[in-house]
């Protein structure tokens, strides 16, 4: 073996060295998540400064990685070839050379460091940062980048990879499931994360009382006797029409007519009493809602459509239950909104949303124009139902279990036999 021999084992040492720490470099650094730098980082840990700044913008350091990928592996493959030819001859040589670089290379090199980044992450990333930030701060290696990637940018469509949403809202979901199962967070935690993210996407429609339910009351009826619907429905503020109930005047407090009676003023018209009421739109956003009545300090609100017409109220307690479930005080009527039935059926409430049924049931039942269990089978229907009147859609049979005036109050949904289900299905 020459002295020349000894240079190139020597640079093929050195080019592996660098390929396994770039390996750990790429592996940890696209593995580990913006807030899990940011949880290091408060932690103290050394390096985590850096690291928070490499993941904060991945499209910098990827790119650069890459590029020093196949510089050193270049290199090395030649480098290999030339010890390959003059160790074992211009025949054998470059064969030798293959079989190292697929074999010993890529257990070395590829195999084995992602291997273990992939298992200790936290140490590989808090480790490689440093290196991969003298990477990035040398100006030939950055230079060479920005050349060949505005070379890229010319010859095909786009702007090279960009910033974007590295973490979309499925993948948090799928998160924090993984966590309740591996036992990190509880059910309740797990619930409530869910229905935070779920609550961005809901409009005031979807939690609203709708009219048909709403307790309103004259601006011409007397105090004492409004007091006294306030009391048997056991509300605190109720809303005053005066035409109709598209002609919403105000809302009157309950506590302002308890006062009035106190006062004799029992028979004046609750029409004198009203406050202001607070006008939303069916499809505003209930989380922007929300801020509203904290900023404005009012907890109801009457819920207009698109042509001014009432639609139903939505008060501070609809929005809070969408995040923590239902809030059931000493004048609700609890009802459960789903009943598991004998045989695999389920008695759901008219009202409840078809996601949440879906979501309880297993059933895959379509969206559209309606927000109700109750509004799709109206949808299937056509017409009003009679009480017990049955449609099908694919295998499931919902029946119109209970039926109030012109609305649905309950339904069935039955599972049907395979035999059963329409050829059509």
């Amino acid at each position: 073996m020459t002295t020349t021999d000894g240079l190139l084992l020597g640079g093929i040492v050195a080019t592996l060295i660098i390929a396994v720490i770039l390996a750990v470099a790429e592996t940890s650094l696209t593995r580990i998540s913006r807030v899990k730098a940011m949880g290091l980082a408060d932690e103290g840990r050394r390096g985590a400064g850096v690291l928070l700044t490499l993941v904060e913008q991945p499209e910098r350091f990827l790119n650069t990685i890459l590029l020093v990928v196949l510089i050193v592996q270049t290199i090395q493959t030649s480098l290999a070839t030339l010890a390959g030819v003059s160790l074992f001859g211009p025949t054998l040589g470059p064969i030798v050379a293959v079989a190292f670089n697929v074999g010993i290379t890529f257990v070395l090199a590829e195999a084995a460091p992602k291997t273990w980044a992939l298992q200790h992450t936290e140490r590989a990333a808090l480790a490689s940062a440093p290196f991969v930030r003298v990477l990035l701060v040398f100006p030939p290696l950055s230079l060479l980048a920005r050349l060949l990637i505005g070379l890229s940018n010319i010859l095909l469509p786009g702007k090279g990879l960009k910033e974007g949403p590295f973490v979309s809202e499925e993948e948090l979901l799928a998160t924090v499931d993984i966590a309740h199962e591996d036992e990190i967070i509880e059910k309740e935690e797990r619930a409530l994360i869910h229905s935070i993210i779920e609550f961005g996407d809901t409009v005031t429609r979807e939690v609203m009382v709708p009219r048909p339910d709403m307790v309103a009351v004259e601006g011409r009826d007397k105090v004492v006797d409004v007091m006294e619907v306030a009391i048997a429905a056991g509300y605190s503020r109720i809303p005053v029409y005066d035409q109709g109930i598209d002609d919403i005047a105000g809302i009157v407090f309950t506590k302002d007519m308890i006062r009035a009676v106190q006062d004799d003023r029992g028979d004046l018209p609750v029409r004198d009493l009203v406050r202001e009421a607070s006008f939303v739109p069916e499809l505003k956003r209930v989380a922007e809602l929300m801020r509203e009545m904290q900023k404005d300090k009012f907890h109801i609100a009457i819920v207009v459509d698109e042509y001014g017409g009432t639609a139903g109220l939505v008060t501070l307690e609809d929005l809070i239950e969408e995040l923590v479930g239902e809030i059931v005080d000493e004048f609700d009527v609890e009802e459960p909104h789903m009943e598991a039935m004998p045989g695999g059926d389920f008695r759901v409430n008219a009202r409840m949303p078809i996601d949440e049924v879906n979501a309880l049931t297993g059933a895959e039942f379509p969206e559209g124009d309606w927000d109700t269990i109750g509004g799709f089978v109206f949808s299937l229907l056509g017409h009003i139902p009679v009480e017990g009147e049955a449609v099908e859609h694919e295998e499931f049979r919902l029946s119109a279990e209970k039926i109030q005036g012109r609305r649905i109050g309950r339904v069935r949904i039955a599972r049907m036999e395979p035999a059963d289900v329409p050829a059509e299905a």
